[in-house]
C-alpha cells in the first residue's frame, strides 16, 4: 500500500499510518521514525553500527578527558595526589553512570543497545536546512531526528553528565574532607559548551572524529612532554613508566587514540601520516655535525 502514495515535497517529508488504515498529510516523521522512499515514515529498528558506537564513545570520552584536565589544572602538586586520585574517580563514576542511564532511556528502553536509523549522507544530521516551500507559498515543517538517536542520546548524556557531578562531587568532597570548587565550576562551563558545540557541529564531528582524536593525543601529548624540564629522550621514558600521573596520562591518551586506527587504516595516506607526530627534534642536534 506504501508504494500508492503520492510523493512528498522535500528529502524529509513523509507520510504516518493513521488508525483507521488512511494515511496523513506530508509532514515531519515522529521521533524514532525515517521517511524512506516510498515517502512512508518507518520506526527505526536497525542495530547501531559500529563507527555509531565509536562516535558515542568519542563524545563520552570528551566530558572525562575535559574534568581530568581540570582536576589536574587545579592540583598544585605535580604528583598523583589523594585528591586527584578521588576527584578523577568521581569524574570517571559520573561518565560511566550517565552513559549507562543514556543507553536505557533510549528505544529499545531498559536495555543495553539501541535501535537506529543509519546515517546515509551529511544532510541527515541537519534537517531544518532542507524544509521544502510547495509552490513557494507555505513553508512545510519536516524538521527530525534522522539519525536518530545520535542527536539526542549525547544531548542527554551531557544533561545526566551535569546532573550526576551535581549529586556525587559535593557529597564525596564532603565525606572525604577535599576542596574541588574550581573543576566544579569550569564543569559548569564546559558542559553547556560541548553541547552547543554538538547541537551545532554534529555532523562535522560524525565524519571526523577519528582524526579529529588523533590530532587530539598528538597534541595533548606534545604540551605535557613540554612542561618536562629534562628534554633528555631517557628522562621523558623514565617520567612516563615511573610516576603514576604521567603513566595515567599517556595511558588515557593512548586509549582514546587507539580505537581510532582500525578507521584511518581504511585511509592508506592519513594512516601514514600518524607516524610522523613521532619526527621530533633532538636537543642535541646543535652539537651534531651538519654537512654543507
Amino acid at each position: 500500500m506504501s508504494a500508492t502514495l503520492q510523493r512528498c515535497p522535500g528529502l524529509y517529508c513523509g507520510r504516518q499510518r493513521l488508525e483507521n488504515n488512511t494515511w496523513s498529510e506530508c509532514g515531519a516523521c515522529p521521533r524514532g521514525f525515517r521517511v524512506i522512499e516510498s515517502y512512508e515514515c518507518t520506526r527505526c529498528k536497525d542495530d547501531l553500527d559500529a563507527y555509531s558506537w565509536f562516535y558515542l564513545g568519542f563524545m563520552a570520552m570528551l566530558p572525562l578527558m575535559m574534568h581530568c584536565f581540570f582536576i589536574d589544572l587545579d592540583a598544585k602538586d605535580r604528583k598523583f595526589s589523594r585528591k586527584q586520585l578521588i576527584l578523577t574517580s568521581c569524574a570517571l563514576a559520573e561518565t560511566i553512570i550517565a552513559a549507562l542511564f543514556s543507553i536505557l532511556l533510549m528505544e529499545p528502553m531498559g536495555q543495553f543497545r539501541l535501535y537506529a536509523c543509519p546515517v546515509n549522507k551529511f544532510s541527515d544530521w541537519y534537517t531544518l536546512f532542507y524544509n521544502p516551500t510547495p509552490n513557494y507559498e507555505k513553508l512545510l515543517h519536516c524538521t527530525q531526528e534522522a539519525v536518530y538517536p545520535l542527536q539526542t542520546i549525547v544531548l542527554v548524556f551531557y544533561f545526566l553528565c551535569l546532573i550526576n557531578m551535581c549529586v556525587i562531587r559535593p557529597l564525596v568532597s564532603t565525606a572525604c574532607k577535599i576542596r574541588g570548587k574550581a573543576p566544579i565550576y569550569a564543569a559548569l562551563y564546559f558542559l553547556p559548551l560541548l553541547t552547543f558545540l554538538h547541537a551545532l557541529a554534529c555532523g562535522l564531528i560524525f565524519y571526523s572524529f577519528p582524526y579529529l582524536s588523533i590530532a587530539m593525543s598528538m597534541i595533548s601529548n606534545a604540551i605535557h612532554y613540554s612542561m618536562k624540564l629534562d628534554q633528555s629522550f631517557k628522562a621523558l621514558v623514565r617520567s612516563s613508566l615511573m610516576e603514576i600521573k604521567n603513566f595515567v596520562i599517556i595511558y588515557a591518551v593512548l586509549l582514546r587514540s587507539s580505537k581510532n586506527f582500525k578507521r584511518l587504516l581504511r585511509n592508506s595516506f592519513m594512516c601514514s601520516a600518524v607516524p610522523l607526530s613521532a619526527v621530533v627534534p633532538d636537543d642535541n642536534a646543535d652539537d651534531a655535525d651538519v654537512p654543507a
